[in-house]
């Protein structure tokens, strides 16, 4: 319910009242790709040329040189081979029209770029397996993000769902933030978090977080006690390592509950950025929780019940839930990407909003940033759906 002072229910504050829709271009490098992989054959027509139009005394050897180089982590073994063969062959050729054949130069220049063609041999295979140790290590990653941080289905209990998870690290699948929705008894339940730190003791925590999240949402009867299964969890698994193998010390969370039937969402916040809700309309409100309370993993520092915040969550109106690495997000002048100031008056439509909204926050992101962004980001968008969509009955 939106109050005349301008503030939504629960006292969140609205903000934003442009107009528009998300979107956005797409940068590509395949230009750049396609320039370098032809760049070896070019060196190769720039080298015949300049050779055969100029006189004895100039040569192009550093370009025949180059050639197969360039090739070799671009190109094939194959074709690797081939460019160094046409290019100790240019050589050879260039060097007899020029009846030079037997000068001490001539041949030197035939030895080094045969020589530095079989070093771009070596190189290509070298550059080959690290390759496919790479594309294995990757696998092995993706696997593990699908079986610790597997994508939720894109309608849950009735409602429409998107979420995105982008690594700072190049060739990174998975790092220390989280999401998970599942549909219970209760209602549609869901968690969004962050652990501190990296690597692998953070992906440990994560799946400690999920694994305990994805059961007490179905055997709680409250949103507090969901929480409070969380808190349980961590200090359990910190109690059991010790030493080097040290657990991480806490996680920022919200949690959400969205029960079936009902326009409202109940918010149990952890010490972590507050979700957004977008109405249909465009306005926006930051669903700030009424009480702070310290993050997962940190009860004993002291300990007070969780109390939840109600908040409207109307038909047409969308959720969006992110971690630290969307709102800490800085460019080159290090000012902070804001997405309440951001996203306040547009609007994503229709039950591809979440995924339209999730893409464009992406992008928005990597400009922002110059592509150098600093932290894991993930993001999860829920939206209730209108009467204008198509009926779906029952629980999904």
């Amino acid at each position: 319910m939106q109050r005349g002072d301008g503030r939504g229910l629960g006292g969140r504050q609205a903000v934003g009242q442009r107009g528009g829709t998300g979107g956005g271009t797409r940068g590509t490098t395949a230009h750049e790709r396609a320039f370098v992989r032809a760049l070896p054959l070019l060196l190769l027509t720039v080298g015949i040329v300049y050779d055969a139009s100029t006189p004895a005394e100039f040569t192009a050897a550093p370009l025949f040189t180059a050639a197969p180089l360039i090739a070799a982590p671009f190109y094939s073994l194959l074709n690797t081979v081939l460019t160094g063969i046409t290019a100790s062959v240019s050589v050879l050729v260039l060097h007899y029209g020029n009846t030079n054949t037997s000068h001490v130069e001539a041949v030197t220049e035939l030895v080094t770029v045969a020589t530095v063609a079989a070093l771009a041999i070596v190189i290509n295979g070298v550059i080959h397996r690290g390759n496919d140790r790479l594309a294995t290590a990757r696998s092995i990653a993706e696997a593990t993000q699908r079986a610790v941080l597997p994508q939720p289905d894109p309608r849950i209990g009735g409602l429409d769902i998107a979420a995105r998870y982008e690594a700072a690290q190049a060739d990174a699948f998975i790092g220390g933030d989280l999401y998970a929705v599942q549909d219970t008894p209760h209602g549609v339940r869901l968690v969004v978090g962050d652990v501190r730190g990296k690597g692998m003791g953070a992906v440990a925590a994560v799946a400690v977080v999920i694994g305990a999240f994805r059961e007490a949402a179905e055997q709680e009867a409250t949103l507090e006690a969901v929480a409070e299964r969380l808190e349980r969890a961590l200090a359990r698994e910190g109690t059991r390592r010790d030493g080097l193998d040290a657990f991480e010390g806490f996680t920022t969370a919200v949690l959400a509950e969205i029960r079936h039937g009902e326009g409202l969402v109940r918010l149990v916040n952890r010490g972590h950025p507050a979700p957004l809700l977008l109405r249909g309309d465009g306005r926006l409100c930051v669903l700030s929780a009424s009480e702070p309370a310290l993050p997962l993993g940190m009860g004993e520092l002291g300990f007070w019940p969780d109390r939840a915040d109600e908040s409207e969550f109307p038909p047409g109106a969308m959720l969006l839930f992110y971690t630290d690495g969307l709102s800490e997000a800085r460019d080159a002048a290090g000012e902070f990407y804001d997405p309440a100031t951001r996203l306040g008056g547009r609007i994503f439509p229709g039950r591809e909003g979440p995924h339209a909204l999730l893409a464009a926050l992406a992008q928005e992101v990597r400009r922002h940033t110059g592509g150098a962004a600093t932290d894991d980001m993930a993001l999860l968008a829920v939206r209730r759906p209108t009467a204008g969509d198509a009926e779906v009955t029952g629980r999904d």
